[in-house]
Order: structure tokens, then sequence, then C-alpha cells
């Protein structure tokens, strides 16, 4: 057998000390993912599921096993909404009004909620928005978007997957004021 050059020996045995040093890296390392049986099973299941927990035991994403597709998180859709601001939500009251709400699931620690907001001829008056009754962004004027991406309020390890209850307020100091909501997502910290 021909004798190797000496770099080319040199360079195999540091090539073998660092797979030595990644192999001992790799298997010392906590787990990233984790396999697990559903809990309980009232359909018999042939195809593989997947599933992702959080570190606290919430499951974050989840495929479909009947029909395919993504079961987890739902991704809502915003429904198409009227253009024309007279038909928008609206005020003519002196004190703050909750002109429209909805409920949602906390799925992200964060939200991202941007309205239109007008007032009639004349009108001038503020919008703001609450979630859970907590103020969540600032107050606007009539007329300029409230656009805001904040963290919600309250503890998301203790209400991660409850519903959150979202009310757009508002109030006119003359005229109406009008606001329709046009974005809403959640987000990441």
């Amino acid at each position: 057998m021909p004798q190797l050059p000496e770099d080319i020996i040199d360079r195999l045995n540091q090539m073998e000390r660092r797979l030595k040093a990644l192999s001992t890296a790799v298997n010392t390392r906590p787990a990233v993912n984790e396999f697990r049986p559903p809990q309980t099973s009232s359909v018999t299941i042939t195809r593989p599921l997947f599933r992702i927990f959080d570190g606290y035991n919430h499951e974050i994403f989840a495929d479909d096993i009947m029909t395919g597709g993504l079961a987890r998180p739902w991704l809502p859709l915003m429904p198409p909404l009227a253009s024309d601001q007279t038909k928008w939500p609206s005020t003519t009251a002196a004190a703050f009004t909750t002109i429209a709400r909805c409920s949602n699931p906390i799925w992200q620690p964060k939200m991202r909620l941007a309205v239109n907001t007008a007032a009639s001829t004349g009108g001038a008056g503020q919008i703001r928005v609450l979630v859970d009754g907590v103020p969540f962004g600032p107050t606007v004027g009539a007329g300029i978007t409230y656009d805001y991406l904040g963290l919600l309020p309250g503890d998301m390890k203790t209400r991660f997957g409850q519903t959150m209850y979202i009310e757009i307020q508002a109030m006119a100091t003359a005229g109406t004021v009008y606001a329709q909501p046009a974005l809403i997502h959640g987000a990441q910290t």
C-alpha cells in the first residue's frame, strides 16, 4: 500500500475528531421534537399523524387526519366588508360606546388589528379598542387608521386556546363616527 502524504492523514484525523465532537453534541442535547400517541382515540387511524406541542404542552400545530391539510392552528379569514362608510358600524354617542365586537381563540401572544375610521361631514370623535375589557393600543381620532400590533393582556401560558373578546368603541364629539375592522391576525413576540 503506498504511503499517503502526511497532510492528508492529519486532515483525516482532524475530520474524525470533528465528527466525534459533533456526534457528542447531538446526543447530549434535549430532544427538540417529541412524537406522542393521541391520548384518547375514538377513530382508527391508519395514516401517520403529526402534532407539535410547545413547552407548556399546548398543541400548536396539527394535521387533519380525516381529510388532510391543516387542523391547527385555525387560520381565520376576513369576510368581505362594506366599502361605503355609511354602512360601517357607527355612533353619535358622546361617551365611548361599543359599535363592533368579536371573539377569537388565543393562539399567539400578540395581535395586530387595523381599523378604518371616518367621521360624517363636520363630525369628529375618537375610536379605541378593548381586549377582554382592557385598552389595546392607542385611542385615535376619527379619520385616522387605527393600526396596532401589541401583546395581548393576560398570561399566555394560562390563556392559550381560550377565547378573547375584542370590542371596537367609538365616541362622537360632533356628527357621526364610523369604524370598520380591516385586518386582524395573531403574531409572535
